[in-house]
Order: structure tokens, then sequence, then C-alpha cells
């Protein structure tokens, strides 16, 4: 038997493929991207539906064993190195270990609507709210670029060779921000070093990446006391969106 890479589980639910499907909402003229494709048990139920699939597997030997649909494009290869063809809509049991990767890529690019499989904790990060133990960088930067909602939680046994922990699937819809940041990579690196240290209040965070972010110390100085005196954690995007802002201003003001 081939061995597979730890995360390569395949999703044999008919009852979860059916509903994938029902997610989806699709119709003929409906151009779907699926990465991670594994041995196409999907990707025929997706073609059944669509006008076309664009189906993106890295193992020519779980490629090979595809149904040749004249409905479906696939290419071998790595989905983090393609440039991906145009499509509307993304629907995929995702490889875990790219999980993050592929979602940023992926929000790079204009479509309708995506149905994706997590693992159940990654999910809760990207939709968790300010307050709780799973929100932090994820959860801004993604919800910065899109709506997203947990559908349904499906069982490690819905896979041949299960996963150690439960999936989820998500729906995520691509939007305007719904606040405005002068400049989004820094804010993306803002964020990144204001959950560096989770346990601690978020002046401490910042002064130990002021390198990282190209700031001086004293920059600190014109951001509120009563904000960064908490921890990021309760802090909400509103909140570090306006203090990148004023940091951002700062290092212009030096350049």
């Amino acid at each position: 038997m081939k061995w597979y890479k730890k995360d390569q589980h395949f999703l044999t639910d008919e009852q979860v493929l059916g509903r994938i499907i029902e997610y989806g909402r699709l119709n003929h003229s409906d151009t779907v991207l699926e990465i991670g494709a594994g041995y196409g048990n999907l990707t025929e139920k997706l073609a059944q539906k669509a006008g076309k699939v664009i189906a993106i597997e890295v193992d020519p030997e779980l490629a090979s064993s595809f149904n040749r649909l004249e409905n479906v494009e696939l290419i071998i290869g790595d989905a983090l190195e393609q440039d991906f063809p145009h499509f509307n809509k993304v629907i995929s049991n995702l490889p875990y270990s790219i999980s993050s990767q592929v979602t940023f890529k992926l929000l790079e690019y204009e479509f309708d609507m995506g149905i994706l499989m997590y693992q159940h904790e990654f999910a809760q990060r990207m939709v968790a709210e300010p307050g709780g133990k799973d929100y932090g960088r994820l959860s801004i930067a993604v919800q910065y670029r899109a709506n997203i909602e947990i559908l349904e939680i499906v069982p490690r046994l819905a896979f041949h060779i299960p996963p150690k922990v439960d999936s989820a699937i998500i729906r995520l819809v691509p939007r305007l921000p719904p606040y405005e940041v002068k400049d989004v990579n820094f804010f993306m690196k803002f964020i990144t070093a204001a959950f560096s240290q989770r346990r601690k209040k978020l002046k401490n965070a910042i002064l130990n990446n002021t390198a990282y972010l190209g700031i001086k110390d004293k920059a600190l100085e014109k951001l509120p006391p009563d904000i960064i005196d908490r921890r990021a954690e309760t802090i909400s995007p509103e909140e570090l969106a306006g203090l990148s802002d004023l940091l951002f201003d700062d290092i212009f003001k030096y350049h």
C-alpha cells in the first residue's frame, strides 16, 4: 500500500461529501477550484454539478487514479507554487499542513465563495472574536478580507486515514475590508508582533518587536496608554488598526 503524508486525509463519508456539494450551491456556470484533490472522490461530485473543475494535486500517483472527465482540468503540482486559473468558487478538503498559506493565497484572488475543510481548531481560530483564547493574528487577518462561518464539524472517522482531530467545514466569502488601514502590509506585521507574546501587555510585545516593525521605542509615546496596557487578545481589530496607523505614520515621518 502506498504511504501517504501525514496531512493526507481522504474524505470518504458520502453524506458529508453530499453536504459539501450542497453548501457550494453549484450550477453549470461555475468554475470550481479544488486544492488537494486526492484520488478524486470529491472532484467527481463537483464535476457533476459545475461547468468546470480545476483540480490541483501534488502527487502524480494519486492524480493518475482520476477518472478522466471532460469538464475537469487536472493540474499536477504544488498549489502554493501555481498561479490559479480563473475560478469563481473554491471547494476543497485542504491539506492541513498548508492551511494558512493556501488560505491567504486564495484571498489574493477574486472569487465568489469558498467551501473549505480545515482542522476544527484552525477553523475556530479563523472565526474567533476578541476576548477568547482562539482570537489572534489569524482571526484578524482572515476576517479583514472575508466573512467566515463554520457550517459543521466533521468527525475524524469520516476520513480514510483518519486525522487525530475533528475537522470543520467553513464558508468563506471575500469582501471589502470592514475598516481601513494606511498600509496593509505593515498592519499584518503589526498584528504578528502584537500576538507574539500573548501573556504580556501589548506595549511590551511592541517594544520587543521594534526592530521587526522598523520603529523607535519612543514611537510608543503616541499610542493610547489605556489600550496598550491591555493584552492583544482583548483589543478589537479596529483598535489595533488605529495603533498600526499611528506607528506607520511615525515610520513615514522619519523616512
